[in-house]
């Protein structure tokens, strides 16, 4: 059983390790077309990146997926060695994940609404009149359409193996 759920674990960390993979490979790209979007709408095209906004593999969109992958793999880890707190750990990561991968899911079902009141926030009346539809439509498309396969994908991968360890558990 253990080696069971550490074979999901590793799986979910792999999917986790995918974001920044992906984003590091086509986030200049994506942010190359989310300027060209700036442009088009008459917006200085280093809006963006003076407020924070990627779509490369930088800061948290690489240590927060690569961070989570390593502790998720830390717990596979607890699992093929039988330690004694493998059950304890699982039961927390996954638990964790499960409610990690929500909100991304959120954020990413969101993404306009949330950018839209972040600009806001902002008080800057440039931002403000960003299309911001446009501007992430634009940056999506930049990606190669087989990356919205891997994003839904990656989600099912781990919600899906996250719930089947759980239930490995409840059921050992």
């Amino acid at each position: 059983m253990n080696a069971l759920i550490a074979v999901l674990q590793l799986l979910v960390a792999a999917a986790f390790v995918s974001i920044p993979v992906v984003r590091d490979r086509y986030g200049a790209l994506a942010a190359a077309a989310a300027e060209a979007e700036l442009r088009r709408q008459g917006v200085r095209t280093t809006a963006l990146s003076e407020n924070g906004m990627r779509f490369d593999a930088g800061g948290h969109e690489t240590w927060a997926p690569v961070g989570i992958a390593a502790v998720i793999t830390a717990s596979a880890v607890l699992n093929l060695t039988q330690a004694g707190i493998a059950t304890t750990a699982t039961w927390i990561v996954q638990s964790l994940v499960l409610a990690v991968n929500g909100l991304i899911l959120y954020s990413n079902l969101t993404a306009v609404s949330s950018v839209q009141a972040a600009f806001r926030r902002k008080d800057d009346p440039e931002l403000a009149r960003i299309e911001v539809a446009p501007l992430l439509r634009a940056a999506e498309h930049a990606f190669p359409r087989w990356v919205r396969t891997l994003q839904n994908a990656r989600h099912t991968v781990v919600f899906g193996a996250s719930a089947l360890a759980l239930v490995a558990l409840a059921a050992a």
